[in-house]
């Protein structure tokens, strides 16, 4: 599998992140979320922007778990399996390029009204708008094919822009606002307030998107949920204020009609210059969104392919620029067919509609991911108040869906039904990957499936997210022989084991190990603490050394010990690696210290469980092995 490098830092997280929300969810939504409620669009703004958090938190947590290509995709397909995955797949693409589509429609919006300001007379028609959009986003395509680093610069630039000039906006608007204009305030209604809530949802969600570019984040335990949040309560305030201000300086009837709501407000009281420096700010916005739009949204087919979902010339990276080239062209081409297509209010509706089923199946991902107790399931940041703020999210979601009108969601139950077509002609002869949601299975029924885990690929997520330089002691633990012992034993016969089971790896009769065994500990107990020994031979010949791993969950009584042995790292070598045998001591010790281990260790689900359980330990790696 082809890696993408991993360059994006903490300020490009925040930027992406902050971009994808600052668009026209903030210079074009607001007019038409007002038409239908009213001054009250602030607390729907404000009902949008918490509704988020829970899947903020819980993107962050899958997200430092599994920093791949892909984002909501992949965290849905391993914890569901590939069927929703499938499914999550195409709405993640999808409504992320259809977020963007609706900027990029809001860049040409913006160039006719510049046109019309210097000539008056200029009526560009819609399909005229429809070029220019389409026009934009092959530009934004080569910038992404170019470089993500450059990309992610861009977006850089670009918010930094869009946030100052909001911040003067700001500054000398909240001083000529008139109350007046806030009566009335909730004549609309809750129900009208929670249902505008819904359409400009899609205002926030893309404060999500960031997951997709994981696989290309430096440190991402920190800088994934760090960046997330930070964008979240910095647009929030910006929003809230921006849309307060607006609503307090233009009439009702004048900001309903309104394609550029924010322009107008700021002409209100800052005159031409006021007008085009938001104008300017929205072209900003515009592009930020377009453009880390088409980057987020070109990760979902280039891991779906990896997964073998779709053809496998969508995950060709290219050579020279090390960017995904063939899912960003195909990806521009879906969203060039949506602007031509779709009005703006179908784009907004549809796209709000697959975004809140996709948050639906992250927060259920989560809660899927907790109960499988897969012990390489290791996120950096654990979202709070588990299981309840993901529960509640489930609800309020739903009642979001309902409100959003029969064609959206008729547009989205065609992306089920076409998703289950596709996995049946093409994805079920090719995919065998067990899900997280498998392993509950096999915990409720009590029955081991033989099923590919999610145990290993975790894993090696995880050696790659922490950057685990893997020395000789991963070596002899990822070849190592494994004793999952049942029932309470005695120690002489679980070494008889022992001695049969290294007797063909080092080549010596298995009576002859057994001896020096049971000779170790006449000697002195290998009991090091309570429930953990180490037993330890030395044996004939050079070059010899291997390592055992036990699990007793019943214990295993030793005859020097109080205490029924649970854990048992066992070695074996010869004495010219005696100074390698310290060294495993060592690292052994620090295995034992971390924290919970013991807890991990008697409830790995299986061999392999316990083997990652060591494989994944943070203990200090030998440079010298």
């Amino acid at each position: 599998m082809q890696q993408l490098e991993r360059k994006l830092g903490l300020m490009d997280i925040f930027a992406v992140a902050a971009g994808a929300m600052i668009s026209s969810g903030l210079f074009i939504l607001p007019a038409i979320a007002f038409a239908k409620t009213g001054p009250s669009v602030i607390i729907s703004y404000l009902f949008a922007s918490l509704l988020i958090v829970p899947s903020v938190l819980s993107q962050a947590e899958l997200a430092t778990a599994m920093p791949r290509a892909g984002g909501t995709y992949f965290y849905i397909e391993r914890s569901l399996g590939p069927v929703w995955g499938l499914f999550g797949g195409f709405a993640n693409w999808f409504s992320l390029a259809l977020k963007s589509a609706f900027a990029v429609i809001g860049v040409a919006i913006i160039i006719e009204v510049v046109l019309q300001r210097i000539f008056p007379n200029t009526q560009l028609g819609p399909w005229n708008i429809k070029i220019i959009a389409a026009l934009c986003c092959l530009g934004f395509t080569i910038i992404n094919i170019v470089s993500v680093k450059h990309t992610a610069k861009f977006q850089v630039f670009l918010v930094v822009l869009l946030l100052g000039i909001l911040s003067i906006f700001m500054v000398f608007g909240i001083s000529v606002i008139k109350p007046v204009r806030y009566e009335g305030f909730l004549e609309q209604g809750w129900a009208t307030v929670f249902a505008t809530a819904g359409l400009v949802f899609v205002s926030f969600g893309g404060l999500t998107k960031v997951a997709s570019i994981a696989e290309e984040v430096k440190n991402p335990g920190r800088n994934l949920p760090l960046g997330m949040i930070l964008a979240w309560f910095i647009v929030t305030i910006f929003y809230l204020g921006v849309v307060t201000i607006t609503v307090g300086v233009v009439d009702g009837s004048e900001l309903a009609k309104s394609n550029i709501p924010i322009s107008l407000a700021a002409e209100k009281f800052m005159g031409t210059l006021g007008f085009v420096a938001l104008g300017l700010a929205a072209m900003a916005a515009f592009i930020t969104t377009g453009n880390g739009g088409i980057l987020a949204a070109s990760r979902s087919p280039l891991a779906m392919s990896r997964d073998k979902l779709l053809p496998s010339a969508l995950a060709n990276v290219n050579k020279k620029f090390k960017t995904p080239h063939v899912s960003i062209i195909i990806t521009c081409g879906f969203m060039i067919t949506a602007i031509i297509l779709l009005d703006i209010e179908s784009l907004v509706k549809t796209a709000s509609t697959l975004m809140i089923i996709l948050f639906i199946m992250v927060n259920i991902s989560v809660i899927i991911m907790r109960e499988s107790k897969i012990q390489s399931y290791r996120p950096k940041f654990k979202s709070p108040l588990y299981p309840y703020i993901h529960i509640f999210a489930i609800i309020a979601y739903a009642a979001l869906i309902v409100d959003m009108g029969k064609a959206p969601l008729m547009i989205t139950a065609g992306f089920v039904i076409c998703s289950g077509i596709w996995f049946l002609i093409y994805v079920s002869r090719r995919v065998g990957r067990a899900s997280a949601v498998m392993h509950i299975v096999e915990r409720v029924t009590a029955r081991e499936l033989k099923t590919v885990t999610l145990e290993n690929e975790l894993r090696d997520i995880l050696i790659e997210r922490d950057n685990i330089n893997e020395d000789r002691f991963d070596q002899l633990i990822k070849n190592c022989q494994i004793l999952d012992v049942h029932g309470n034993q005695p120690a002489e016969k679980i070494f008889r084991k022992i001695a049969a089971m290294f007797a063909d790896k080092l080549q010596i009769d298995e009576y002859v190990l057994f001896e020096k065994f049971l000779y170790r500990e006449a000697e002195g107990g290998t009991v090091v603490e309570p429930g953990f020994a180490i037993p330890h031979i030395v044996v004939e010949g050079e070059h010899k050394f291997d390592v055992l791993l036990v699990r007793a969950v019943d214990g295993i009584n030793f005859p020097h010990s109080p205490d029924a042995v649970n854990i048992m790292f066992v070695l074996a070598g010869s004495k010219d690696e005696r100074n390698y045998h310290l060294r495993a001591l060592m690292a052994i010790a620090q295995i034992s210290q971390e924290k919970a281990f013991k807890q991990r260790w008697l409830a790995a689900r299986d061999i392999e469980g316990l083997r990652n359980l060591i494989l994944l330990s943070t203990r200090k790696r030998d440079k010298e092995s």
